[in-house]
């Protein structure tokens, strides 16, 4: 079926500072971004998709500028597509960023797409200016004027209360196929999913937590969405937590410390209890950490993709501090093994969703 055959694998990072392997200290923001790079060349060279890079604005990741790191990406790779995981939209300018993308999208030879948030982290917001009181209404505005950008001519825009309006504005550079592929990124909320149907945009939906299954509710009323806005079908991508060790047993104790610290000293800013080792099993064998061995993960994997009858799979491969060369293997399983195995299950049991 068309699922199967259409079928895309990526890799998402959040530029999360890990530890040298030598010391077991932290290790500098720029050896991060530079590993960063590193772990994206791999990526291509073993036949991932799509790699994309988050936005964070906090001491315990290294990556505030994706488009930067992505720059640097493009020049020494040639056919991966190189996006967002996510763009905080709301903080940023719109035509600003469209300039930006444009410019990544002429250095990687037309690779460039990028997956519009809201923002799950809020310290971008004061950082640049903004009221977090605003923060639905600063999305709602910047995504219309994004929405106005695409197709590059002259941009009339007068919509917004918080920003100032466009009067036959052109933005440059230009980009040579007219526009910037353009995901809404979400997080479960069904006003968000309606939204990305109205204007027209594909799905990356970000399952952190539960069984995958429980999102079909939310692929299903987009699709209905798209229907009723008189669209045509559009891709819908899954965004989740994972690790691909040579074993079940070495994914699991390998990710564990990793994601137990991670999930604390987040926790503790929004009042989450500690994590515990039987929360973090009960997320690899039934929820939504895509961790083990290449058949235990290609397993869970196409299993999700039957259940939500998606076009995209993401894995955030970054983990906490787990270290780079960790990192490089699960990068190399997941591209040589994991996705090849995923294809062979979906063929032998095609997508119904």
């Amino acid at each position: 079926m068309s699922e199967t055959l259409d079928l895309q694998f990526g890799l998402d990072t959040f530029g999360d500072v890990t530890l040298d392997p030598a010391t077991n200290e932290p290790l500098p923001h720029a050896a991060v971004i530079r590993n960063i790079v590193e772990q994206a060349v791999l990526a291509d060279e073993v036949g991932v998709d799509v790699f994309g890079i988050g936005e964070h604005h906090r001491d315990d990741f290294a990556v505030t500028s994706p488009e930067m790191v992505l720059a640097a990406i493009a020049a020494r790779t040639d056919r991966i597509r190189l996006g967002t995981a996510v763009t905080v939209l709301s903080s940023d300018d719109p035509v600003r960023l469209y300039e930006r993308f444009a410019t990544l999208d002429a250095l990687s030879g037309g690779r460039a797409e990028i997956t519009l948030g809201r923002g799950s982290f809020t310290e971008s917001f004061p950082l640049f200016g903004y009221d977090l009181a605003d923060y639905d209404q600063l999305f709602s505005e910047k995504l219309d004027l994004w929405t106005a950008l695409q197709g590059e001519q002259a941009v009339t825009w007068d919509r917004g209360r918080l920003r100032a309006p466009l009067r036959d504005a052109r933005i440059y550079p230009t980009t040579e196929r007219g526009s910037i592929p353009t995901w809404i990124g979400v997080g479960g909320s069904p006003e968000s999913v309606v939204r990305a149907a109205r204007y027209g945009y594909p799905l990356a939906i970000a399952i952190i937590g539960g069984e995958p299954a429980r999102f079909a509710p939310f692929t299903d009323l987009y699709r209905r969405a798209l229907t009723e806005f008189e669209r045509p079908a559009l891709p819908i991508a899954v965004h989740s937590p994972g690790f691909v060790a040579d074993t079940d047993d070495e994914a699991r104790e390998s990710m564990y410390p990793h994601f137990k610290a991670s999930r604390d000293r987040i926790g503790a800013e929004r009042g989450w209890g500690p994590a515990t080792r039987s929360q973090y099993d009960a997320e690899v064998d039934h929820g939504a950490l895509f961790v083990g061995s290449p058949e235990t993960v290609a397993r869970k994997i196409a299993a999700a993709v039957r259940d939500l009858g998606v076009q995209r799979f993401d894995l955030k491969y970054s983990n906490g501090a787990m270290p780079h060369p960790q990192l490089l293997r699960s990068i190399e399983l997941f591209g040589t093994q994991v996705a090849p195995r995923v294809r062979a299950l979906l063929a032998e049991e095609p997508v119904s969703a």
